[in-house]
């Protein structure tokens, strides 16, 4: 920290904020966005999640769905998927399970029901 800089709390934070806000509405948009005006957007936010702490970084990111996806994918070698919600993630898991029960009771079905019979064609 040089004699000039300030401390970054407040005032980058709304800055990040502004950023992510700005990184949703890109994301949620039904007009197609420009590719650099959107890579910008992400490498301005990126720097600033580069120069804040994750735990001021947090009220931000759970506002943010966008901007928390991104934080997770550049802290992923680190930390895996730490901001994912553990409710989605098990009921995705649920889901799938459900699926590979179906899946099996549909394919042992008509073998069971047709004990000792030919199939029809």
């Amino acid at each position: 920290m040089n004699a000039n800089s300030t401390p970054r709390a407040g005032r980058d934070l709304a800055v990040t904020a502004t950023l992510a806000r700005l990184l949703e509405r890109l994301e949620h948009s039904a007009q197609p966005v420009d590719p650099v005006q959107y890579r910008s957007v992400v490498l301005h936010l990126v720097h600033e999640f580069e120069d804040l702490p994750s735990e001021e970084l947090k009220p931000v990111l759970d506002a943010f769905p966008a901007a928390s996806e991104l934080y997770e994918n550049l802290h992923y070698q680190h930390a895996g998927l730490c901001r994912s919600g553990l409710d989605s993630a098990m009921g995705a898991e649920l889901q799938a399970r459900q699926a590979i029960e179906r899946a099996r009771a549909q394919a042992a079905g008509p073998n069971t029901s047709r004990k000792g019979t030919d199939v029809q064609h």
